[in-house]
């Protein structure tokens, strides 16, 4: 059974009926069109804060809940590491709203890139025009922030390099100092690390 989780006032709350009713008679409206509505009925907050109170399920009354934390691990795993029962509930989600459509097939697009090949800059640039033509403004984000360091981006997409083993040093360095705080010096912890 999922628990309802508790949320605090928003300014999209006096708007929730109004909500609720359109998409009851148009399950797949856009959000951009309810944000029009509401926003002609006096809504002063942002599409942002609108997007995150319908996809936390706040806007539709008889819908089970579920945490966007929960949902965005759903996403992110791979379709054959889910249970059946998790494949069910996400495409239920999924399906319930063209920009959760969208989003799980960009995400589904994107996936093949983490694997490291040549052929991976003409798939990324692929990706990021189909995801530019998409309505989804985070990812819109998330491909600005590919562009800024597009050079790093396609060297870790196409090279079969890694700094795994390195950041894996650093954790296990990170660990040991902390385990030890206030009780040994640098001379103790050099050598746990050179024989750990």
């Amino acid at each position: 059974m999922l628990r309802v989780p508790k949320y605090r006032a928003s300014l999209v709350d006096p708007y929730r009926e109004h909500l609720r009713e359109r998409r009851a008679e148009d399950p797949g409206v856009p959000v951009l069109h309810l944000f029009e509505e509401i926003k002609a009925l006096g809504f002063t907050g942002c599409l942002n804060l609108l997007h995150k109170y319908i996809n936390q399920g706040r806007a539709d009354a008889e819908r089970s809940h579920i945490s966007p934390r929960r949902l965005a691990r759903m996403l992110l795993t791979r379709p054959g590491n889910l249970k059946a029962e998790q494949h069910e509930l996400l495409a239920k989600l999924t399906a319930a709203c063209p920009e959760m459509t969208q989003l799980a097939a960009s995400i589904r697009g994107f996936a093949p890139l983490l694997a490291p090949h040549a052929d991976n800059v003409d798939a990324l640039t692929l990706w990021i025009a189909q995801v530019r033509d998409a309505d989804l403004p985070h990812l819109h984000a998330f491909t600005r922030g590919l562009d800024r360091d597009i050079d790093a981006v396609i060297a870790g997409l196409t090279l079969p390099y890694s700094n795994g083993p390195t950041e894996g040093v650093n954790t296990k360095t990170k660990r040991i100092a902390r385990q030890m705080h206030g009780r040994a010096g640098f001379t103790l912890l050099r050598h746990r690390i050179l024989l750990g």
